[in-house]
């Protein structure tokens, strides 16, 4: 892809900061064009419980900056740390197969937990890293994991460990600034229930404990229990010549003296440890929360204890919180927030990705698990049918292009994109039949008709799961098994009239668009108008005429005032069984 315009796209602005940044710390090492060392973009999640579309922002906002990067020639690495040497804080609400008996975990690493039963992986953090590394595969996101547990028990921080202890007095003035300082006031952008305060809260890192200890001193380091594992320990002692250790645990009463150079059973406190990740792996860019940027914060204290270890602080914005729209009913069904791979299920990776290229990091937005994926996918099919005539302007071409591939090439797309809200209509009226569903999308356009569900998935498949699960039993479609005598008995001479019309014109029109010229053009037909009058060229009652009309459609195909695109019923239900409901 050519370079976006950077007065237009805020990925191409990133990617510009970042490489002058590279640029700047390799002393002109870093050309323009191919680039004579790697540029880290890095991403940090904590596999502490299902991993929500919140936390995606962190992994999918470092991946838009490298790839575009990577499209200008440059070499670049999209490191993910994987926070699965952190502590099991709570037991996460919504887990299947995981009690309350998990609470006597906390304390562990993540690494050191059981999985939920049932699990085919051997622990808590594999087992979460496993559904954000399928997700992530089907989003096109190329990335290196690293496993915080791997490199903390192998022995690869110990120089960095020893380094921080050393240095455990400077580390401690700098964390003391901000102690006793009270952070402002947020501005606050309210979670709108329990749940969403949940996917807000991020991992807890943000609040842990800076290491401050007590009447031995400060330690930036934290082992974790020679008996219980857990991390509930208090360094008494260290000496910076030998790199003896000893600790209490507080959970346990276990005791020991150890060799910090020997030993790889415990961590760096995150206000530490964060930093000198950055240092080890030059990261030029990374993204925070806002729970990490506020004053005081690991992000903001991170920018001074960096230095410590030879490094620089990354640049990277603050972003802002993605919420859901249908949570409520997600909440109650699940206990949780949704993740990657909730959304995966009802909507393509292409318009998933969209979601997080077209706003601004900084910008709050919503993903919708409601009514309003259907007008989500019209929005992105409208914005596909612009950039197909070249009427598209410059920002939305570059969203757009980064939906739908990255440096790599494109994802996977469905061969023939039909409407989202016709596929749902579709899959609502035919419950799975897949007989019924092909000789319905076989009639949207007589002139090319489907000639396989194969060519309108995967689409299909998930505009069929977004109905099967989330759209209330109640607002399903049943289509009558019989005609409504009753009301057909009581219907007015214009009522009968209308419904003759529009019988009379089913064969001609039985394609969508002729359906839908034909519904529209009934009520105008009867008021003296063309069927192919505009709206400007017709009186505000026309309007008022047509709802009445579909509305007595409604409830003689369904029973209801309401309920799928007419066309796409009339569609679904067929020309002969319409006419049998219809009174014909």
């Amino acid at each position: 892809m050519a370079q976006q315009s950077t007065e237009t796209d805020w990925v191409s602005r990133y990617a510009d900061e970042v490489i002058a940044e590279a640029e700047r710390r390799a002393s002109g090492k870093v050309t323009s064009g191919a680039s004579a060392s790697v540029i880290v973009c890095a991403s940090g999640l904590s596999p502490s419980g299902p991993i929500h579309l919140g936390n995606l922002r962190e992994v999918m906002t470092p991946h838009l900056v490298a790839d575009e990067i990577r499209r200008r020639g440059h070499q670049v690495r999209h490191l993910i740390s994987w926070d699965d040497y952190d502590r099991y804080r709570k037991v996460p609400a919504g887990v299947e197969g995981v009690d309350e008996s998990w609470a006597e975990h906390i304390g562990k690493p993540l690494t050191s937990v059981p999985a939920p039963a049932g699990s085919a992986y051997p622990n808590w953090a594999e087992h979460f890293k496993a559904a954000m590394t399928e997700a992530l595969a089907e989003l096109g996101v190329e990335f290196d994991g690293i496993s915080q547990t791997e490199q903390y028990t192998s022995g690869a921080y110990r120089e960095q460990i020893l380094h921080a202890m050393r240095n455990r007095a400077k580390i401690d003035a700098i964390l003391d600034q901000y102690r006793t300082k009270k952070a402002p006031a947020k501005k606050s952008q309210k979670p709108v229930d329990e749940a969403e305060l949940e996917a807000a809260e991020g991992s807890g890192a943000a609040t842990e404990d800076d290491g401050s200890g007590g009447s031995a001193g400060y330690f930036p380091y934290k082992p974790y229990c020679g008996r219980c594992e857990k991390d509930l320990t208090t360094v008494n002692s260290y000496d910076d010549e030998s790199t003896e250790l000893s600790y209490t645990c507080t959970a346990c009463g276990f005791a020991e003296t150890v060799r910090l150079s020997e030993f790889n059973r415990g961590k760096l406190v995150w206000k530490v440890d964060w930093p000198m990740r950055w240092a080890r792996e030059g990261v030029v860019f990374e993204p925070s929360g806002v729970d990490h940027s506020s004053p005081g914060s690991s992000f903001q204290v991170g920018g001074q204890i960096v230095g410590i270890f030879g490094g620089e602080r990354p640049i990277g914005p603050m972003y802002a919180f993605v919420g859901i729209s249908g949570m409520a009913k997600m909440s109650s069904s699940k206990g949780g927030v949704p993740t990657p791979a909730d959304a995966l299920e009802i909507m393509e990776p292409q318009l998933l990705r969209w979601l997080y290229a077209r706003r601004r990091p900084n910008q709050a937005f919503k993903i919708a698990f409601d009514q309003e994926i259907q007008r989500l996918y019209d929005e992105w099919d409208k914005l596909a049918g612009k950039v197909a005539d070249g009427s598209v302007l410059p920002a939305d071409a570059a969203a757009y292009a980064r939906a739908i591939g990255t440096a790599a090439g494109e994802l996977p797309r469905t061969p023939r994109p039909l409407p989202y809200r016709t596929l749902a209509s579709v899959a609502d009226i035919t419950a799975g039949h897949a007989d019924q569903a092909l000789r319905i999308l076989s009639d949207l356009d007589p002139a090319a008709p489907l000639t396989s569900l194969d060519e309108a998935r995967p689409r299909l498949d998930k505009a069929e799961a977004w109905i099967n699960k989330h759209v209330p039993a109640e607002q399903r479609t049943v289509v009558r098994d019989e005609p409504d005598t009753e009301l057909l008995k009581s219907l007015d001479d214009q009522a009968r009239d209308s419904i003759r019309l529009l019988l009379e014109g089913l064969d001609s029109h039985w394609s969508l668009d002729g359906l839908t010229h034909l519904v529209y053009g009934v009520p105008k037909v009867q008021a003296g108008f063309s069927a192919d009058a505009t709206p400007k060229e017709l009186p505000p009652e026309i309007k008022v005429a047509q709802r009445t009309f579909f509305a007595l459609l409604y409830h003689l195909l369904v029973g209801r005032d309401t309920g799928p695109r007419l066309p796409t019923l009339l569609l679904a239900v067929g020309a002969d069984r319409v006419r049998t409901l219809l009174g014909a």
